[in-house]
């Protein structure tokens, strides 16, 4: 969790990683039942454009959700607010690093609000996500 008292714009979040793997693409496709061949049969996504499988994006936003949860605890759970934008496919293989940037801190209302860039990069350092994040402090 974050010492909530250092936070300020400019403070680096802690980096997370995260592998991606099949097993855990076919189990996301069972928990959500969106069972899209371009997630979870690797012939047929070979055929496409994509060139194989590839994660869900839901799934990569989970990774997201974790990190900020980590990052803020039940605040995060009962409020937070992401915005993102996809910018490439996560697929099996991929390391990615998921780390962030506290962008302001202001307090509302007797509450403090930090917002943060979050981005999600791969292995390569593609861009997989960025996102906007707010969470409110108790």
């Amino acid at each position: 969790m974050m010492d909530r008292h250092s936070l300020q714009p400019g403070t680096v979040l802690p980096e997370s990683v995260r592998h991606v793997v099949q097993e855990k693409i076919n189990d996301y496709a069972r928990a959500s039942g969106d069972f899209n061949p371009i997630h979870i049969d690797p012939a047929f996504a070979a055929g496409t454009a994509m060139g194989g499988t590839i994660a869900h994006g839901m799934l990569i936003l989970a990774y997201v959700s974790d990190y900020m949860t980590g990052l803020f605890g039940l605040d995060w759970v009962n409020g937070g607010q992401l915005s993102c934008r996809f910018k490439d496919p996560a697929r099996p293989g991929d390391v990615l690093n998921i780390n962030g940037k506290v962008t302001a801190v202001e307090n509302v209302e007797g509450r403090t609000i930090v917002s943060a860039n979050v981005v999600c990069e791969n292995q390569q350092g593609q861009t997989i996500l960025l996102c906007d994040t707010k969470v409110k402090l108790s």
